[in-house]
């Protein structure tokens, strides 16, 4: 009887462990254990008194393998997702590295043909004639290009611009012979105002403003074509006078250009102040060595002008005793570019630049 009842419990866990067999098939395998109790009543029938399932949660190895694809997925998307963000950081990077470089290169570029300031220039008191200087504590500056130097200096001389210039005088000749045309000075005079206050603009600008906006533009306009320049003023104010800048202009220029505007107020257009024709004055040194040159300078300055459109004073010459002329040993020259009712806006500066320096060219050989 007892084994009866055996066999009926075993069959009945055999039944429960089907049934736990079935959940096995599915996604969310669960391996389940049975065990069950029973006794028999006094009738002889089977009473089952316990029934206890373990349900163990240990995954199958089929399991383990979808779980592992399901998270691939994730992580393939998450890597992929890194990997685009990562190439367009570096897509984004990538302009902006060609963009630095070329703005480093171009900076490079920039640099080498960038104005080098060459230093500051004073008075060498062993210079010749730099002893008839009265003022001469101030500094011109030298300017080179870059690159592509052409080995050219040119002097260029804001007109006036020198406070207490006018409080001074010094010897008008080297040789002591007194003026033989009149200017500021007038003729049969032996001294001369050191430097000039210069002329006020009819709209109330002082010249010496006027030129040395002029001589900023050449500057630019000289360099960009090669040329040195010496910037005999590079200031509002310099403490030279017109012989330590004429001498300063003969130990280091190959030319000097001063710049200026007549007093007259008849808007006569441009010249150049051409050296007397004196004999006495020619033949006086050293102006006798040297005043062919400055007349050669002075016509291609005019002509250089007058092909950009600049208006010209009569033929472009008016004969003038100038200290400047009297002390140089190198090509010079006083411009006059207009006078006090001319135009001196930076266009007409800029105009006025390219045909100073298309002159210069020409003067050169350029």
């Amino acid at each position: 009887m007892r084994l009866k009842f055996f066999c009926q419990a075993m069959l009945i866990a055999g039944v429960l462990a089907a049934c736990g067999g079935n959940n096995s098939s599915t996604d969310n395998t669960a391996e389940t254990s049975s065990a069950v109790s029973v006794e028999s009543s006094a009738d002889g029938k089977v009473v089952q008194t316990d029934v206890v399932r373990k349900v163990s949660t240990t995954k199958s190895d089929k399991d383990l393998t979808t779980a592992q694809s399901l998270k691939e997925p994730e992580s393939s998307t998450e890597v992929t997702s890194k990997a685009a963000s990562k190439t367009t950081v570096s897509e984004t990077a990538a302009p902006e590295e060609t963009t630095t470089v070329k703005e480093t290169q171009a900076e490079t570029k920039a640099q080498k043909s960038e104005v080098k300031e060459a230093g500051e220039i004073g008075l060498d008191p062993s210079w010749q004639y730099a002893s008839f200087s009265k003022i001469n504590s101030g500094k011109s500056v030298l300017y080179k290009p870059g690159e592509n130097g052409n080995g050219i200096t040119i002097a260029v001389n804001a007109g006036h611009g020198t406070k207490g210039g006018s409080s001074q005088k010094t010897q008008c000749h080297p040789d002591g012979t007194p003026k033989v045309t009149s200017g500021t000075t007038k003729a049969g005079a032996t001294t001369a105002i050191a430097v000039s206050e210069g002329m006020t603009f009819a709209d109330g600008t002082p010249e010496s403003t006027v030129t040395f906006e002029m001589a900023k533009i050449l500057k630019e306009e000289l360099l960009s074509r090669g040329y040195n320049v010496l910037m005999i003023r590079d200031g509002s104010d310099v403490q030279l006078d017109n012989i330590a800048r004429t001498v300063i202009a003969n130990n280091v220029a190959s030319a000097h250009i001063a710049l200026h505007w007549d007093s007259t107020t008849a808007d006569k257009g441009a010249f150049y102040m051409g050296v007397p024709e004196v004999d006495s004055y020619r033949s006086m040194e050293p102006v006798a060595s040297n005043w062919k040159k400055h007349e050669a300078l002075g016509k291609s300055l005019i002509n250089g002008l007058s092909s950009n459109g600049t208006k010209i004073f009569s033929k472009g010459r008016m004969e003038m005793d100038l200290t400047q002329t009297s002390y140089s040993t190198i090509p010079s020259i006083d411009i006059e570019l207009g006078d006090k009712t001319s135009n001196h806006g930076n266009d007409e500066l800029k105009k006025l630049s390219k045909g100073l320096a298309d002159g210069i060219d020409s003067y050169f050989g350029r």
